[in-house]
């Protein structure tokens, strides 16, 4: 069985860091297509990060220079750094699979949301 498990969430400062786990289980596959997404009350979730299979990352504009996507092939974990923390980036955060391979990160949170499996979601709270 397919499965996603976040963990990591809590809360923190501004300006402080967090760092997110996702462990995936149940696939055949490593260096999968994985991201990072993000739903703040009141609001659509938005992809927050990607990682194609051989490890190319994209980031949305309001996390780049903050955030880092990161993948441990061997374990089928993906991570995401979260550092100098804003209030704004206040959410449930998922992350999302496709269960396959991919190529081209600027495209990887385009295919998440159209086919992604997902987590359950882990709350981060950042306070001013």
């Amino acid at each position: 069985q397919v499965r996603l498990v976040e963990s990591g969430g809590g809360s923190a400062q501004a300006g402080g860091s967090l760092r997110l786990s996702c462990t995936a289980s149940g696939y055949s596959s490593t260096r999968l297509c994985m991201g990072w997404f993000r739903q703040a009350p009141g609001k659509e979730r938005k992809g927050v990060a990607g990682i194609d299979s051989p490890g190319n990352t994209y980031y949305d504009d309001s996390v780049k220079g903050r955030f880092t996507i990161s993948r441990d092939n061997a374990k089928n974990i993906l991570y995401l750094q979260m550092n100098s923390l804003e209030p704004e980036d206040t959410a449930m955060y998922y992350c999302a699979s496709t269960g396959g391979l991919c190529y081209g990160a600027a495209s990887t949170l385009s295919w998440l949301a159209a086919s992604g499996v997902w987590g359950q979601g882990t709350q981060v709270t950042v306070s001013s």
